[in-house]
């Protein structure tokens, strides 16, 4: 994602090659790996967590799962905004190129979060340190 992210932002500042094949493939690549990312941490880490016996555990999951219902509803907006028919419809480039860049941060911001914060936590309960022995 975090190289998806630095590519993208690169491309998009570009009009030419916004409505390029090539990046259409990699803006939507990185849609789909944000999706299942978020997918596979609500499924597994986030369940984890809420299911051990920390209850600051269990209050981070709760944020975490909030925070990643609220991006998600912040990134179909954005989507339903700029894509149309499975394709990037970009009519005022200066906007996109803003908002996107507001959505590829904000994506990025909660990766920097999870690995700081979820990730240890998860290590922790899973080496028995957050629930009982």
């Amino acid at each position: 994602i975090t190289e998806l992210s630095n590519v993208l932002s690169t491309l998009i500042c570009d009009r030419s090659v916004i409505d390029n094949e090539i990046t259409g493939e990699l803006f939507f690549r990185y849609v789909d790996s944000v999706k299942e990312h978020f997918d596979i941490e609500n499924k597994h880490l986030i369940t984890e967590l809420l299911q051990g016996h920390d209850q600051d555990s269990k209050n981070v999951a709760n944020l975490f799962l909030s925070g990643a219902a609220e991006i998600r509803r912040l990134f179909d907006k954005y989507l339903r905004k700029w894509c149309k028919k499975g394709g990037l419809r970009v009519g005022q480039h200066d906007k996109f190129v803003q908002e996107t860049e507001e959505m590829l941060e904000l994506v990025l911001k909660r990766i920097e979060d999870e690995t700081e914060k979820l990730y240890p936590l998860v290590r922790k309960q899973r080496e028995g340190g957050g629930s009982p022995a």
